[in-house]
């Protein structure tokens, strides 16, 4: 059950093979990436459902005070959609539903990963890099519907002499592409970092902890500073997916405004 390698909790197992000779050589398994994939989605789903009348109201509808929760996924819905009016604009609040979606998909992904023994679907490279591709994709797609083959003025700024616009231009364009990939680095990158430095630590005060009595008792300073670092780690989970919707937005509102 002990993980002895910081990076062996990032690696993406199978937990259930099937080989089947059907179609050729077949071969369906069930990977944690995949499990904990739909454990997330079982989640946001349930979340909400939890607090829905019979009749599809809401519970708040039949009480006069409302749950915690409740009043935590409103506080959730008003600060998202203060967001994207922000962002993208009042007349754009279609973009509501997505952005609400994305942020409790990766809010509730990296809580799943501070879990001891469980595995964090955002620590793949696979899935956040592939998901801000895929936004990537979507945004430009939008600006090119929107604004037909003007959106590609994106790349000229305003009053850019001639001589400069192709050196802008490549500039330009390279900027807007690596937004492919920072997306989900950014994101992918400190989730790693904060679960691999735990790791090492808890492995080293395991071992002091183990060794004697007086050093366990010493040991107690640095174990309350790695409970503070667990927090951060937590805190550190919420602002990832606060800031990874704060980019989509901004890169949506670019797609629609050219700017």
């Amino acid at each position: 059950m002990f993980v002895y390698s910081p990076l062996e909790q990032f690696e993406v197992v199978s937990l259930i093979s099937l080989n089947a000779p059907v179609i050729g050589y077949l071969n369906l398994s069930l990977t944690n990436l995949a499990l904990y994939s739909f454990i997330v989605f079982i989640l946001v789903i349930g979340l909400h459902l939890a607090f829905k009348g019979t009749n599809g109201s809401t519970l708040n509808d039949t009480k006069l005070i409302p749950s915690t929760w409740s009043i935590a996924l409103e506080s959730s819905f008003a600060s998202i959609n203060a967001i994207v009016r922000e962002q993208i604009g009042l007349r754009n609040e279609i973009y509501l539903p997505f952005i609400y979606s994305l942020f409790f998909f990766i809010i509730i992904a990296n809580l799943i990963g501070n879990t001891p023994y469980s595995f964090t679907i955002t620590t793949s490279i696979v899935l956040s890099v592939g998901l801000s591709f895929t936004i990537f994709i979507g945004v430009t797609l939008i600006g090119l519907a929107k604004h037909g083959l003007h959106f590609f003025s994106f790349f000229i700024p305003s009053g850019t002499p001639l001589a400069l616009v192709p050196l802008l231009v490549l500039i330009e364009l390279t900027s807007y592409l690596a937004r492919a990939l920072s997306l989900g680095v950014r994101l992918f990158a400190n989730v790693t970092a904060g679960h691999t430095l735990l790791k090492i630590l808890s492995t080293f005060l395991y071992q002091l902890f183990s060794s004697s009595i007086v050093v366990a008792l010493f040991t107690l300073v640095p174990y309350s500073i790695f409970i503070a670092l667990i927090g951060l780690e937590i805190a550190v989970s919420i602002i990832q997916s606060y800031v990874f919707i704060l980019l989509t937005a901004s890169y949506i509102k670019d797609a629609l405004e050219l700017h």
